[in-house]
């Protein structure tokens, strides 16, 4: 720390005593005047006031004023003086106010004085433009004449003085400083404090100091104070108004507290704190609390009663407590085992999937005979739009239980199924307590979607957190990292969806029944259009069902042409774009009734962007099935020779490297055994053959195509097309054998959409074929083999050299 520095005193001075301004101030007024800058505003002759300047600028100022003997020094108003800069003398008002200095102090690089107003001068020339300033001064010489204007003047400025001291206190301050000096009666003091007391900006005060004319001055200065007396005014009503309105809040405040009181002594109220802990106890009535639980809500309770209002911890045990209570501790709603009821529901909210409806129908049946459902966890397994999150919703239906859905497609967080710890701000229990408390049974229906697109990041893998929900062995005792308890899950029923099985961990898999869902046929869209998206999108645009039709035949085109995925998604927004134009026409004509048919369908939806698959035919074409993500797809593999100049073989359409890998097989394969199926053994010696799989723009990988492509070079070298329309799938080995593929349920209803009704299958998938619906193989001629040698018999015919 510094040294304090010490006083500068002035000589002469007594114990710190200002002296008097002589009777006759002009005659002892120096003539040359040591200057100081002010920054905010002028300073009236009329003004006695401390001031604080920079000790490092004007220290040799201040000690020059001390040796002289007067001790006056003139101030000066700079327009564009900067604290820490020395102003020029360009930047200094023409007029000015001489004051005498009293009690200069120096203290923390400042200087601190009493400044006692005198005369107001004029800078006639400068002397010496840097500091310490000095100026030749001009003292202005008026004789004031008491006329009848001047004290009309001086009265209204006394009256309007008068009405600015209830306004504020500091007014009486500054009026009993003038009056130990000055009398009402001089009328020039009385212009320049009632000018110094007002609040106008430097400008206007600057003015007003070089106004020398006492009428004139007074005039300007009547208008400041009117205009101080209006701002005043403002300022007092708005400070009374809220000062108004706080007392008022106040008062309803103690009255309040006062009431309350009054309340408790009487027995007729309690506090907010005992009003929580009441309800709390009033929600665990009848309820069915393990022993662990309770402890811990007794022990919240307790501490809870203990904290204040404004504790930190009080909102957060408030809210755990809130959370601990609500939850539905041993309430269950009755399961409705009613095979025939569960039956009528799902037939009630979908059309087709028989076999999956009678999976969902055996499941409830085992689980009537078990006595509960519990310890079962679903998996729907679908292409997209085939209605499996509805099928949940009806399974809850059925069964007369709750139902929560919510997705965990992207998740990355833990958290989000095993909850936040309560130290966080912001914690919230996981999404599963969150299901059973707003349902209000701990037996819902729980539907967790697209568990197949599942995330991990580094908050944590939500799919490993999911294990201990979906394991029969372990959710009894599921703990929640919010609820810091116990939660038994083992009664909740959870039904998952996915649109593929290869994206979900092997252990997640492993906990779960799998129920597939393949796509519809166009006849079942025809229903499902004509019975469910239709009216809902004819209810939707606000047509009465005489309004607006889409004929049978309509709706067929609309499934083959405009929606030929596996799910009816995009079904439903063909018929909503159909309702949307017809509610243009009807807005138009009132009387008119929509008919959309075949032939006007294109006039609604615009060009078909599928055309009829017709089946190709030729030497090197064959036609094999494949699946999708939407669903199975017919894909025609061709196979050309280029030339004869030397061996070789290429490969197009964007293949995957397990379907390049299937394309080398075969070729390998035919090549090799090319004499035993009745083709030249040395087609390939100087053969370059392409191979192509329409469309290139679509990525495509896996085995299945292995005989498709295998009989498109076999097509090729016997230069001999194929019989009949026929279509296969299998995976093809070097020695020849046929193995099983995936995917055969949606590969034939695939080939039914194409118009095939001849398929060669793995003899591997015979058992999976048998399973199968019998709106799927109906009408279907199915040949099983184990070696290629077969696929050639049926698709050539004899021919085959042993």
């Amino acid at each position: 720390m510094s040294e304090e520095q010490p006083e500068i005193i002035i000589p002469g001075e007594r114990d710190g005593e200002p002296g008097r301004v002589p009777a006759r101030v002009n005659d002892v007024l120096p003539e040359q005047l040591l200057v100081l800058p002010l920054r905010s505003r002028p300073f009236f002759p009329a003004q006695t006031m401390p001031l604080v300047i920079e000790d490092e600028l004007w220290r040799e100022t201040i000690e020059r004023v001390g040796n002289t003997p007067h001790r006056m020094v003139g101030l000066v108003y700079s327009r564009h003086a900067i604290e820490q800069q020395v102003p020029g003398p360009d930047d200094f008002a023409e007029w000015g106010t001489v004051v005498r200095i009293h009690q200069p102090m120096r203290e923390s690089g400042r200087i601190q004085f009493i400044a006692e107003g005198l005369e107001r001068f004029r800078i006639a020339r400068w002397i010496k433009g840097a500091p310490p300033f000095v100026v030749q001064a001009e003292y202005p010489r008026t004789a004031v004449e008491q006329t009848q204007e001047l004290r009309a003047y001086a009265l209204a400025i006394i009256n309007k003085i008068k009405e600015l001291l209830p306004l504020n206190p500091l007014y009486k301050e500054s009026l009993k400083a003038f009056l130990d000096r000055f009398t009402p009666d001089d009328a020039s003091p009385l212009a320049d404090f009632a000018a110094a007391m007002t609040s106008a900006d430097a400008e206007q005060l600057q003015e007003v100091l070089e106004t020398v004319p006492l009428l004139r001055r007074m005039e300007k200065v009547l208008l400041l104070i009117q205009h101080e007396l209006e701002v005043a005014g403002l300022q007092s009503e708005i400070r009374q108004r809220v000062e108004e309105r706080i007392s008022v809040q106040q008062r309803q405040f103690f009255l309040r507290e006062q009431l309350k009181e009054i309340q408790k002594e009487l027995g007729i109220s309690k506090d907010d704190k005992t009003v929580e802990l009441e309800r709390f106890r009033e929600r665990l009535e009848g309820r069915e609390v393990p022993e662990g639980a309770m402890k811990r809500i007794d022990d919240e309770m307790q501490k809870f009663s203990m904290l204040e209002a404004g504790s930190p911890e009080y909102g957060v045990t408030r809210n755990y407590l809130d959370t601990l209570t609500d939850l539905p501790w041993g309430v269950m709603t009755e399961d409705n085992t009613e095979l025939d009821h569960a039956r009528e529901v799902l037939d009630r909210d979908h059309a087709g999937l028989d076999d999956v409806k009678d999976r969902i129908v055996e499941f409830i049946g085992v689980g009537r005979l078990r006595g509960e459902m519990a310890g079962s966890i679903l998996l729907l397994v679908g292409p997209p739009g085939v209605g499996k999150t509805s099928i949940g919703q009806s399974v809850a239906d059925a069964l007369g239980r709750k139902f929560y859905r919510f997705s965990v497609g992207g998740m990355r967080d833990e958290a989000e199924i095993k909850g936040h710890r309560r130290t966080y701000i912001g914690a919230m229990p996981g999404k599963f307590v969150q299901a059973i408390r707003e349902c209000g049974t701990v037996n819902p229906v729980i539907m967790l979607d697209e568990v197949d697109k599942i995330g991990a990041s580094f908050q944590g893998d939500p799919a490993s957190a999911l294990l201990e929900v979906l394991d029969p062995e372990q959710n009894g005792s599921f703990l929640d990292h919010y609820l810091d308890v116990r939660v038994d899950l083992s009664k909740v029923l959870f039904v998952c969806t996915a649109n593929q099985l290869d994206s979900i961990p092997r252990p997640l898999l492993d906990r779960m029944e799998v129920i597939r869902l393949s796509g519809y046929l166009t006849a079942e869209k025809v229903t499902i259009g004509t019975r469910y998206l239709w009216p809902k999108q004819r209810a939707r645009a606000g047509f009465a069902a005489s309004q607006a039709k889409v004929s049978a035949a309509a709706m067929k085109a609309i499934a083959e042409g405009y929606a030929r995925e596996a799910g009816v998604r995009n079904l439903e927004k063909q018929l909503g774009r159909i309702a949307r134009k017809a509610a243009i026409e009807v807005i138009r004509d009132d009387s008119k009734t929509v008919s959309v048919s075949a032939t006007n369908l294109a006039d609604y939806l615009g060009p078909a962007p599928f055309r009829k698959q017709v089946p190709q035919r030729g030497v090197g074409i064959v036609t094999g099935l494949a699946w999708t993500a939407l669903g199975g797809a017919t894909l025609d593999v061709e196979a050309t020779l280029v030339h004869s100049k030397n061996r070789g073989f290429k490969l197009t359409g964007q293949l995957g490297e397990v379907m390049r890998e299937s394309a080398e097989i075969a070729y390998s394969y035919v090549a090799s055994h090319l004499a035993e199926h009745a083709g030249a053994s040395d087609f390939f010696d100087e053969a370059f053959v392409h191979l192509h799989v329409p469309e290139g723009a679509t990525p495509k990988d896996g085995p299945s195509a292995g005989i498709t492509m295998a009989t498109a070079l076999l097509s090729l070298a016997r230069d001999e097309r194929p019989r009949r329309a026929i279509a296969m799938t299998g995976e093809l080995t070097l020695t020849g054998r046929v193995l099983a593929v995936g995917g055969i349920r949606e590969k034939l209803i695939a080939a039914r959409r194409s118009g095939l009704r001849e398929v060669i299958l793995p003899r591997a998938v015979d058992a999976e074929f048998q399973t199968l619906p019998e709106y799927v193989v109906k009408g279907l001629t199915v040949h099983f083999v184990e070696h290629y040698a077969e696929v050639a018999d049926i698709v050539f015919g004899a021919g085959r050299r042993g």
